[in-house]
């Protein structure tokens, strides 16, 4: 079977199938500006949520059989329509993974889009997949080092000013009142999470809503871990439903990695030195993060040395934190631009030897090993001169910025990677605020 995508230097000829995208109109406007290059594109929609943003109805596809049927349908579209690149956000999913199995196996080039791997001022673009299923994970540093020696640019700073937050949460919770109140056309509909669509409403909304108020319970956490006095070591959450958390680490719970994190703490760390965990930006209540960190400090004796935060910023914990400990969140990035010394658990693009600890966590804790900053500024460099592009999917904004380059780099003949290694790479804008 071939596993090398084929390439078509005439976009007239390029058939683009889109799936499940980001939420909100993101994807509606990547096919408008692909239609406008020659393009044809088409939209495999599993919802109504799915229907709801994308506003060329002639274009669109609805799927309305089961998941068990899916592989079946899929390859009979891909032969009715003569598709030649599949879009998709985010490779994991059951119907995104079953999708590129086929699809690769068949030669199309698949173009997955995810959050960024620096994130909130960046998104990802690769070819074949993502996070786990990355190019980047078999890369070595040395690698990337060669294939910058063919550039001079210098990395750009992120902004100032925050992502898209606002715009992000409004998006989910009006993606999901669409699949709770308006899925009548797709009655096997199956979500790729747990929780049911309702609920998933719910708490969208409920996150919304209480936007001022976890704002200020963050602020006062964070004010009184400033003024505390204390050395401090951060563990950094992640949503137990991502699918980074699920599919590429080694576990099934975020109670399972506090248990694991507080445990090495109480084993290793200096008395004097005090926990902070930090919950995800988006975390909204599913898993009861505040009470299992609680619990557990008591357990282990070390109640009045570990403390919680809500999401938002991680900048002004990070500037006076000791060391970092995470599954595989891209706010490991974060830590070591800041050279701060990381423990990860589970695959990620950035868990390279040279710039992230593989220490027992207990002595990680007592005397982690620094990391190699001049490695990671060089691994950092060459992500924002490949997969890394400015912009946002939430923000009006964001897309106008992002979509200004990601068409030509689907267009082209190579995957970020091999494009910069062969020195076709296209210039890179200089970051601007996204919100």
């Amino acid at each position: 079977m071939r596993e090398t995508p084929m390439y078509n230097p005439n976009p007239t000829s390029r058939i683009f199938l889109f799936l499940q995208g980001p939420h909100g109109p993101f994807f509606h406007q990547l096919g408008k500006m692909l239609r406008a290059a020659g393009c044809a594109t088409w939209r495999v929609g599993f919802n109504a949520g799915d229907r709801a943003f994308w506003f060329d109805r002639a274009s669109y596809i609805p799927y309305r059989g089961t998941p068990e049927d899916w592989a079946a349908s899929f390859t009979a579209l891909l032969d009715a329509r003569g598709i030649t690149d599949i879009v998709l956000y985010g490779d994991t999913r059951p119907v995104h993974a079953q999708a590129v199995r086929i699809a690769r196996a068949r030669g199309l080039t698949v173009h997955v889009f995810e959050e960024g791997y620096m994130r909130p001022y960046w998104v990802t673009y690769e070819r074949g997949g993502s996070n786990g299923n990355s190019r980047l994970i078999d890369m070595s540093v040395a690698d990337m080092q060669a294939a910058l020696a063919r550039s001079d640019m210098e990395a750009p700073l992120p902004p100032a000013h925050w992502g898209d937050m606002r715009e992000h949460m409004f998006y989910g919770a009006l993606y999901h009142w669409f699949v709770m109140f308006r899925n009548g056309d797709y009655r096997n509909f199956r979500p790729h999470r747990a929780l049911p669509v309702t609920r998933e409403f719910q708490l969208y909304l409920q996150r919304f809503l209480l936007i001022p108020a976890h704002a200020a319970d963050r602020r006062a956490a964070t004010w009184r871990i400033r003024r505390g006095g204390f050395p401090y070591h951060l563990a950094l959450l992640q949503l137990e439903h991502d699918s980074s958390f699920q599919e590429h680490s080694p576990f099934t719970s975020m109670s399972e990695f506090l248990e694991e994190v507080i445990e090495g703490f109480a084993a290793g760390a200096p008395r004097h030195h005090h926990l902070v965990v930090k919950a995800h930006p988006l975390e909204d209540g599913r898993v009861p993060i505040r009470r299992l960190v609680r619990e557990l400090a008591d357990r282990h004796g070390i109640a009045g040395r570990v403390h919680y935060v809500r999401g938002g910023k991680l900048a002004q914990l990070l500037n006076d934190a000791r060391t970092a400990v995470t599954v595989n969140s891209t706010a490991g990035q974060q830590v070591l631009w800041r050279g701060i010394p990381l423990r990860v658990f589970g695959k990620a693009v950035y868990a390279k030897p040279e710039f992230v600890s593989s220490q027992p966590l207990a002595a990680f804790f007592g005397s982690a090993s620094r990391p190699d900053t001049r490695a990671y500024k060089d691994y950092r460099r060459y992500l924002l001169e490949t997969s890394q592009l400015p912009g946002g999917y939430y923000s009006a904004r964001g897309r106008r910025q992002l979509l200004r380059q990601v068409v030509d780099m689907m267009l082209g003949p190579e995957d970020p990677y091999d494009a910069l290694k062969s020195g076709t790479a296209a210039p890179r804008q200089q970051l601007r605020l996204v919100t």
